[in-house]
Order: structure tokens, then sequence, then C-alpha cells
């Protein structure tokens, strides 16, 4: 039985998210890669991400979860650090998942708004079925828009075809076969805060893009 996948529709960086699924029950654990809307994010401090230089929370995971970011550099500067904060925002998000902390600091320094309410009511799924992720997880062809207010459209694909939900209480692994929706496409509305910090404040997404299957 496929886990339950959560994904976000993508309708144009809508703020109201919808929750659709791809497989499973109910019952089922949340897939890896993807958000699912709820209330805005809390902002009580997470004792397990100590600050980098900088004020950057330190993000170290688990050594069975892996990412390659292969989308490059694009030799623009504001464009290259869109996606640089936009890795450690992916990354910060399977940390929380990893220490089983929805309110975890890292994702919500990368994070505002819509996209931080989701990726806390993301991982809480995550929590509540006593799982994590494991594995490997591609990005790629991420494109890259800078507007004049400050703000940066960002759209990106994600390969979850080696990305799979282990339990904590068995350690099973929940391997899947590869389809159309191990592919994902997201579209994200970015703003450099106050920090210099490009915080993602509004998250889409669509399972099985004809746009990101290879």
């Amino acid at each position: 039985m496929n886990p339950r996948r959560l994904v976000l529709a993508t309708l144009a960086l809508a703020v109201a998210l919808t929750l659709t699924a791809c497989g499973g029950n109910d019952t089922d654990a949340p897939a890896k890669g993807s958000d699912k809307a709820s209330a805005t994010a809390q902002h009580s401090p997470s004792p397990s991400a100590p600050a980098a230089d900088g004020g950057r929370p330190v993000i170290k995971l688990p050594s069975d979860v892996t990412h390659a970011f292969d989308w490059g550099t694009t030799g623009d500067p504001v464009k290259d650090a869109v996606l640089a904060d936009t890795e450690q925002r992916i990354k910060a998000v399977d940390l929380a998942i990893a220490e089983q902390d929805p309110l975890h600091e890292a994702y919500r320094f990368y994070s505002e708004g819509t996209a931080a309410a989701g990726s806390q009511r993301y991982i809480q799924d995550f929590v509540d079925h006593k799982a994590r992720t494991t594995g490997f997880t591609r990005f790629y062809d991420a494109d890259v828009t800078v507007h004049e207010d400050g703000t940066a459209a960002l759209v990106y694909c994600e390969d979850q075809s080696r990305a799979f939900n282990k339990f904590l209480e068995t350690g099973k692994t929940d391997v899947t076969p590869v389809t159309k929706n191990s592919y994902v496409i997201y579209a994200a509305t970015v703003r450099k805060n106050g920090n210099g910090v490009w915080v993602t404040e509004r998250l889409s997404s669509q399972r099985g893009s004809a746009t990101c299957r290879p």
C-alpha cells in the first residue's frame, strides 16, 4: 500500500491551500516533500537548532536523509541567494520531521505566513503517525524571477522516487513504487526580510506534473 501523499494544489500561488491524497488511507503516514495548510505557526523557540554564523540555524540531518539540488548557480547574486535559502528551508523541514518538532526553529527561520503554517501542519502529521522521512530527494529545474517589490517567484521540481516514510516505533521503511506522482512541481513566493534572508511566504505544489517527469 502506498503511503498517504499530502500535497498542495497549485493555483497561481493561491493563499488557500488544499489537501489531496494519492494511495493509502487516512491512517497512513504522510509522504515526504510536501506541505499542508494549518493555522499560523507559533513562535516558541526550539532547543534543537543552535545558531550558526549570522544567526542562521545549524541544520544537521540524519545520515539516511540526503538531498541533491541540481539547479546549480545562475550567476545572478540575488537569484543564487534565493536558491540557497530555499535549499536551507527544504532541509529544515526534514530536520523538524526527524526531530519530531512541529514548531522547530530552523524551518521558521526560512518561512513565514501560509508557507510556515503549511509546514507546521505537515510536520505535525509525521509526529502524529510517529514517522519521519528517509532516503534521497532530488530538486531540479529551478526558475527564479525577481520582482521590483522585493519579492521573487520560484518554481522548481522534486523527484521523490527514492524518498520514503520510516516509522519510528518499528523502524520499518515503507518502500513504495515509482509512479508519475513521485514527481512534484512547486511554486513559491519568497521575500528578503530584514535579516537578509529570503523567506518563503507562500508555497503550492502539484504532484504528477508532466513538467517534472523524466
